[in-house]
């Protein structure tokens, strides 16, 4: 069984402000070629969708956890939910036909407590990056909670401009471009009224920090992302993500990789 810090959950028990984090792990995920849910697919002795789980759940200022799923995956939830990571609380949403859907399923599902201001903040992670830290978490959220909206990313170096006529214009404007990653925070309440004016419109954006450039006024702030916090895409990446976590388990015996990779 993961460790869990209960810090987060006597918040929520207790009615203080919290954050809630949102994995998810509705998509289909077919470009891994494996025949199911990539999020499902073992990773170092747990399902790849568990990693996440475990990071927001050691991080004490998330109190509320929602994981986004889809129906026919059911029996692979109850899975994970039962035997990885039992004693969390993870509050279960379906999922919509887009990504946007799926997120405002989840905001609509924590409308109630966003309306009391026992949620102050939504962190949005993709499943499919599950070597994410609890620091690069409570980065972003410490951010968000400051700035109105904060996004993970690493500095695009290594772009080049092209033409419409395919001819390369040279270096991308150096310091203006990140590759952005999850989880993507944001004050709760802005957050929500932008899903939902986006929904009314038929807005849909590329992710979370689309919509809130476009509905609302927040400024939305860059944190230094994690090389570590890459989605996994192909087969090649779960290789890669297996020698991360077990690169972790030496340098860190007695850390949470160490413990999952031993069967503890």
């Amino acid at each position: 069984m993961i460790p869990v810090v209960s810090a987060g959950q006597r918040r929520q028990a207790d009615g203080i402000p919290h954050a809630a984090g949102v994995v998810l792990a509705s998509g289909a995920g077919t470009r891994v070629g494996a025949g199911i849910n990539k999020v499902y697919l073992p990773l170092a002795g747990r399902r790849l969708v568990s990693w996440s789980l475990a990071a927001f759940a050691r991080v004490p200022a998330v109190g509320t956890l929602v994981l986004v799923t889809r129906p026919q995956d059911a029996d692979l939830v109850d899975s994970v939910l039962d035997r990885e990571v039992g004693g969390i609380g993870v509050e279960v949403v379906h999922g919509g036909q887009t990504r946007q859907e799926s997120e405002l399923n989840a905001l609509r599902h924590l409308a109630d407590r966003i309306g009391r201001g026992v949620v102050d903040a939504v962190l949005l992670h993709d499943a499919a990056r599950p070597l994410l830290s609890p620091e690069l978490i409570t980065g972003v959220l410490r951010c968000a909670r400051e700035h109105g909206g904060a996004i993970p990313g690493l500095p695009a170096d290594d772009l080049r401009a092209i033409g419409a006529d395919g001819v390369s214009l040279g270096e991308a404007p150096s310091g203006t471009v990140i590759r952005a990653q999850t989880p993507q925070g944001f004050r709760a309440a802005p957050l929500l009224e932008a899903y939902e004016r986006a929904a009314r419109e038929g807005f849909d954006g590329t992710d979370t920090a689309s919509v809130m450039e476009r509905f609302s006024a927040l400024p939305v702030h860059w944190v230094r992302g994690e090389q570590q916090n890459f989605k996994v895409t192909y087969p090649h990446d779960l290789i890669v993500a297996e020698r991360v976590l077990e690169a972790q388990r030496v340098q860190d015996p007695g850390g949470a990789a160490a413990g999952v990779l031993n069967g503890q």
